[in-house]
């Protein structure tokens, strides 16, 4: 080493200091995670090293074998772990060290509760790497130096984790990156050798890097002479029979793919050969992480060509609405420079794009029939993959029997039914699977539309996710069944029709007729129609909207996002057996009439959880008729 130049200190960023702190303290009972996580990063350097070699070998030639090395030294109470990847520019440094360049970092922290039992999922969920040194750490020095940059021009970063830290150029012998960890007095149990050996075996044996120790005096082989050894398996995991990998190193595999600290929910190893040759290792994991609809955030496999790493996220594997598989694809058939661009408009990539497509759909088949397991699936991933009939035509039948819905069958609002299981509960005569959307699951399930289908023990889907209306527009049956919105058309309930009530509703046609042509004229300007419903029991009224008409829930998603709305009018239905409604018929005062007109539509708005264009006019005409009640 040469002398330390051009040293500024800084200090951390906010959200940096704060997640320090919160890290520290609730991920501490699982503190062992630093050796994973500062591996981890070493073999993401070396990944990065193979594939900016593609294109410039020489970053390489004097130093091909890439490893990380650990090394303990008892008296000074450290742990030093080194790698010869790619490294770090001063700039990078202060970037991945100094900040957290993410979006959406703001909204992540203030999700934390205080709870360290959930707050050290969520913080494993975002991820923490690097700064999971400090759990053991009161002390970290980093110095790094680049791959093609000079050795006088590495950096050294130096924090106790407290709110600053220090940064220089040095002098540094070699490419790659190497992280000293000055260990807090109560945690000597990491200079135990044998201890440290058996966290690397837990946590990397997956990884392709070698790690490297130093033997202990008295080992196999030399002994009494000090030599190095490789720690852990060091061999593509994806690549070597299912026989011989254990569940254990499948979940290790996995947290380091998706920098999660959770297990998976399940995952699929498949090797295909003929025509093509990949292998491809699919996880769906337990948890959605927290910027999972973050827009323009990329998505996808981890690509490797002939057990060279490509690029991370290749989101070009799957359709979006499976963005949330994570997982391993290794390609024979590939070239090693392929890019983000190539991949776009490739056959071989379209090809396993298809295959793996219907792996997914199949892992998630297996997965509901338990139904628990599915359960907390769809917990966290149900609204993204409802995009799928939307997207993925070919598969949209399959989707659809993966979809879960909250239904009228069941009291809470608990998404778990499936479609197949609606169709086995219907009655006979009845050839539709009915369905309401609505701004919030109780406005769903309060909806005056259901009431007809409640009294005749008929079960409709609840469906109050925002992405529902817009799915159902594209899923139109299931299985021969066609799906139908009963807020929408003319009731129509097959063979399930009661042919007294329907008697009845002819009987009284008649006598509303003149009624109802008062009631349009005095609200032409709002409704398209208005006359008496099949579908009422208890309620007044209620506005249905015309099969092609856009849907209130759906105009406001389209104003929300700036789009053109169409205009369209609703069409009011009153309840002729209602007591409103009856003294309506013989209301003689025009004023009145006009009043109670205004504010019967204007309640059927709100009911659909609507809002309304002149709140003032309906609160004075409701007050007025109070008042006039009273008298």
């Amino acid at each position: 080493m040469v002398e330390n130049t051009e040293k500024q200190t800084f200090g951390f960023q906010a959200e940096v200091k704060q997640l320090l702190h919160l890290m520290i303290h609730a991920l501490y009972s699982n503190k062992e995670i630093f050796i994973r996580e500062l591996i981890s990063n070493a073999s993401d350097a070396a990944d990065k090293l193979r594939f900016e070699s593609l294109r410039d070998p020489m970053l390489m030639v004097d130093d091909p074998d890439l490893k990380v090395w650990i090394t303990l030294d008892k008296e000074a109470h450290t742990i030093t772990i080194r790698d010869n990847g790619i490294g770090m520019t001063r700039e990078e440094v202060v970037q991945n060290l100094g900040t957290i360049a993410r979006s959406g970092t703001r909204e992540f922290l203030n999700s934390l509760t205080g709870d360290k039992a959930k707050d050290s999922k969520l913080i494993g969920q975002f991820g923490v790497g690097f700064y999971s040194s400090f759990i053991v750490a009161d002390k970290v020095i980093v110095t790094t130096r680049r791959a093609g940059v000079p050795e006088g021009e590495a950096t050294r970063w130096t924090s106790t984790g407290e709110g600053e830290y220090d940064i220089e150029t040095v002098s540094y012998p070699k490419r790659g990156t190497e992280v000293v960890l000055h260990l807090k007095q109560e945690e000597e149990e990491f200079l135990n050798d044998w201890r440290l050996r058996h966290i690397i075996t837990k946590y990397s044996d997956h990884l392709t890097l070698p790690v490297i120790m130093q033997k202990e005096k008295g080992e196999e082989e030399g002994e009494g002479e000090s030599g190095e050894e490789v720690v852990n398996r060091a061999t593509a995991l994806w690549t070597l029979p299912k026989s011989e990998i254990t569940e254990e190193q499948y979940k290790e595999l996995y947290k380091h793919v998706a920098h999660d600290f959770e297990d998976p929910l399940m995952w699929s190893h498949n090797k295909v050969e003929g025509k093509l040759e990949y292998i491809s290792l699919l996880y769906i994991p337990a948890r959605a992480p927290f910027d999972l609809w973050q827009v323009g955030k990329t998505r996808g496999l981890k690509l490797y060509v002939k057990r060279v790493f490509i690029m991370d996220d290749a989101e070009q594997f799957l359709p979006h609405y499976l963005r949330f598989v994570r997982g391993i694809i290794d390609s024979n058939d590939l070239p090693l420079n392929i890019s983000r661009e190539i991949l776009q408009n490739n056959r071989v990539i379209d090809a396993i794009r298809t295959a793996i497509t219907k792996r997914v759909l199949g892992m998630l088949e297996e997965l509901a029939e338990d139904k628990d397991k599915y359960q907390k699936f769809w917990k966290e991933f149900g609204q993204v993959l409802k995009e799928g009939p939307v997207e993925d035509f070919a598969n949209k039948q399959q989707i659809a029997k993966l979809l879960r819905f909250a239904s009228t069958h069941v009291d809470n609002e608990k998404q778990d039914v499936s479609l197949a299981e609606y169709i086995a509960r219907m009655p006979s005569g009845q050839s539709k699977i009915y369905y309401v959307t609505a701004e919030t699951f109780n406005a769903a399930k309060h909806s005056p539309h259901l009431e007809i289908f409640r009294k005749k023990g008929i079960e409709v889907l609840l469906l109050s996710d925002r992405v529902d209306e817009w799915v159902m527009g594209h899923l139109t049956e299931f299985e021969g069944k066609p799906l139908q919105s009963i807020t929408r058309g003319g009731l129509d309930l097959g063979e399930l029709t009661d042919k007294t009530a329907e008697e009845h509703y002819k009987q009284v046609e008649g006598d509303f007729s003149e009624t109802l042509n008062k009631i349009k004229e005095v609200l032409k300007e709002s409704v398209k129609e208005v006359r008496l419903s099949r579908r009422l029991t208890d309620s007044p009224a209620c506005i249905v909207l015309d099969e092609q008409d856009l849907s209130s829930q759906m105009e406001r998603l389209l104003k929300a996002s700036g789009q053109p709305v169409p205009i369209h009018k609703p069409i009011l239905e009153l309840n002729p057996d209602h007591m409103m409604i009856r003294h309506l018929r013989e209301e003689q005062d025009t004023a009145r009439l006009e009043d109670w007109a205004r504010i019967l539509l204007d309640q059927a708005i709100l009911a659909e959880g609507g809002q309304l264009e002149d709140p003032a006019s309906f609160v004075r005409r409701f007050n007025k008729l109070l008042l006039e009640l009273t008298k």
